[in-house]
């Protein structure tokens, strides 16, 4: 499922994601009931259900009914709009350079892979067209303020930016993707690879012989965590790796002549 932002009216939909703190409840309405306490409540409600929520499940949550939050939020595809950006709140505006920029980035990095898991249904968000929201501005800035720190040319940077967050954004969606998998199928992973892997070595006995290559990269690995299923080993060894490996590049590019 893609959602696509900015589908609401374009002057409420950035009324209210620059609101900043200051809204309260309207003149009238009960207790408690802002524009921040949908946000957070339909955040709960995704984190649970993904984006194919209801306004009626928000409603609920709050003990209200769903035309009780239209006073508020003038649709569903506002208060994605908003949920996103909040979601991003948590991420920090800005990273010490003491370490140096890598060590910063990797912290971005890892902050940013932990903000998309917590909230996989972020993943679900488009990037095609942003959310033009305060938080998202940040977190891009927080970003761009460490890079900008290598004394790489703005063209360059544009470029590393985009790739960072389009590796990070793609190292999340296959954990999010490896936690959904058993609730979806009602299968673990763990009985899904045993189930098919012995089938396919009693098929293909010499498989390793027709594809040595793939026999190298699966059996020299790092330490797996015992505690995370296969898929989910796999996925963080492919964002740490790859993290590395991007960050070299980077590195390059800024000691060379």
């Amino acid at each position: 499922m893609v959602v696509y932002a900015g589908q609401g009216d374009p002057r409420r939909s950035i009324e209210l994601l620059w609101r900043g703190a200051a809204e309260t409840r309207r003149p009238g309405s009960k207790p408690a009931l802002s524009v921040d306490a949908i946000v957070d409540a339909a955040i709960a409600v995704a984190d649970e259900q993904g984006l194919a929520f209801s306004m009626r499940a928000v409603g609920e949550r709050l003990g209200r009914t769903a035309m009780a939050l239209y006073t508020y939020v003038p649709g569903k595809n506002e208060l994605v709009d908003l949920m996103y950006d909040r979601a991003l709140a948590g991420l920090p505006g800005s990273y010490s350079l003491d370490e140096g920029w890598r060590a910063a980035v990797t912290r971005w990095a890892h902050d940013t892979w932990e903000c998309y898991v917590r909230h996989p249904w972020v993943l679900q968000v488009s990037q095609a067209r942003p959310v033009l929201g305060p938080h998202e501005f940040a977190t891009t800035e927080a970003l761009a303020a460490i890079l900008v720190s290598t004394g790489l040319p703005g063209r360059r940077l544009r470029g590393i930016a985009g790739a960072l967050h389009y590796f990070v954004r793609g190292a999340a969606q296959t954990v999010a993707e490896a936690r959904a998998a058993s609730g979806a199928t009602g299968e673990a992973d763990e009985e899904w690879w045993y189930a098919r892997s012995a089938v396919l070595v009693e098929l293909e006995p010499d498989l390793e012989k027709k594809y040595p290559m793939l026999h190298v990269l699966e059996h020299d690995r790092e330490p797996a965590d015992p505690e995370l299923p296969y898929l989910e080993n796999d996925a963080m060894e492919n964002f740490r790796v790859g993290l590395r490996v991007l960050l070299d590049g980077v590195e390059a590019a800024v000691t060379q002549p």
